[in-house]
Parts: C-alpha cells; sequence; structure tokens
C-alpha cells in the first residue's frame, strides 16, 4: 500500500502557544488594538482577530497567548510579528524575543478508499482504539509514537491531531496506512 508521500496531508489548523509578555493589561490592549475584544463574562482574555494572516490570538493577562487558525506554518513567523508589533505599539513592554512555539498541528487526508471500521475493531482488538458509532461515526486510534490521535471515518476520511511538525504527522499517517493496509 502506498505510503501518505503520495497523498496530500492538508493542514487544517496550526496551533501555537508562548509568552509575548511578563503582563498584559487585557483592558487596555483591547481598547487599543483593532479587532481585539475583551468579555471576562464569556472568557478570562482578550480575543485578537488577526485579518492576513487569518488567524486568533487569545491573549492572557500573564502575557501568554495561543494563536490558532493558522493553514500555513510559514504564517506563523508573520502572525507572531503582528501581535508584537501590535502590543508594542498598545504599550506593552514585549519580550524581545517571544518563546512562541507550535503545540498542535491538524491535517486531514483521504486514504483514498472505504474504511471498514468494524472490521479494523475487531481485527485489531486494542486498548488505543475507540469507536461507538451511535456516539461518534469515527474511530477514534491513538497511536504511541509518534503521539498521534486519528479519527478514522468509513468514507476513507482521515483526521490526524497532535503532532507538533509534519513529520510526526506524516509517521503517523504513514504507520496508520500499514496498520489499515492489514487489515485491509
Amino acid at each position: 500500500m502506498p505510503g501518505t508521500e503520495n497523498r496530500s496531508l492538508k493542514i487544517e489548523n496550526i496551533v501555537a502557544s508562548g509568552s509575548i509578555a511578563d503582563s498584559i493589561d487585557l483592558a487596555e490592549i483591547s481598547s487599543r488594538i483593532e479587532n481585539c475584544m475583551l468579555n471576562r463574562k464569556r472568557f478570562p482574555g482578550a480575543v485578537f482577530r488577526l485579518e492576513k494572516p487569518k488567524a486568533v490570538c487569545l491573549v492572557f493577562s500573564s502575557g501568554k497567548i495561543v494563536l490558532t487558525g493558522l493553514r500555513e506554518k510559514e504564517a506563523l513567523d508573520e502572525a507572531i510579528s503582528r501581535i508584537v508589533s501590535a502590543m508594542k505599539d498598545a504599550g506593552v513592554r514585549v519580550h524581545s524575543r517571544p518563546l512562541v512555539t507550535i503545540t498542535n498541528i491538524v491535517c486531514s487526508y483521504d486514504a483514498g478508499k472505504i474504511i471498514n471500521l468494524n472490521k479494523l475493531v475487531v481485527t485489531l482488538n486494542m486498548e488505543n482504539i475507540e469507536y461507538e458509532p451511535e456516539q461518534f461515526p469515527g474511530l477514534v486510534y491513538r497511536l504511541k509514537d509518534p503521539r498521534i490521535v486519528a479519527l478514522l471515518f468509513s468514507s476513507g476520511k482521515i483526521i490526524l491531531t497532535g503532532g507538533k511538525n509534519l513529520d510526526e504527522i506524516r509517521r503517523g499517517a504513514d504507520l496508520l496506512e500499514q496498520t489499515i493496509g492489514m487489515v485491509s
């Protein structure tokens, strides 16, 4: 069975987090930065929406941020640069070297064939598989190395999450392809 190098992994979401300052006055930045909103009744941080690259940054008073919504790894540096610039313009004392790293990449791809999830569960009979079609139509497969969670659907569509880089995701997808190939 061909490996995922012949398939196109599509990045659906990149999540990055880290620290950009020692502390941030959320009320101040939400009043000074366009597209930055604060509603403490709904969420303890400010929500800063970037237009280009399109992403959402959750900003916390501790100086930590969580950035989500990116679909290209190359856009991460640009997004961080725009966030840091906006924070500086709003009067925040930003770290000279913000420490923001990718914490999760979510990818999708198509296995190119129907997957018999019932047969997969019975054949593998592993503790790292969850399949309750009454609750959720997909099979949840937790790989141990690399630590990737795969959602498999009978249509052949697969979602991979938990990787911190594309190499981990590819390794997980290749292992998954081998496993599915053994059962087919």
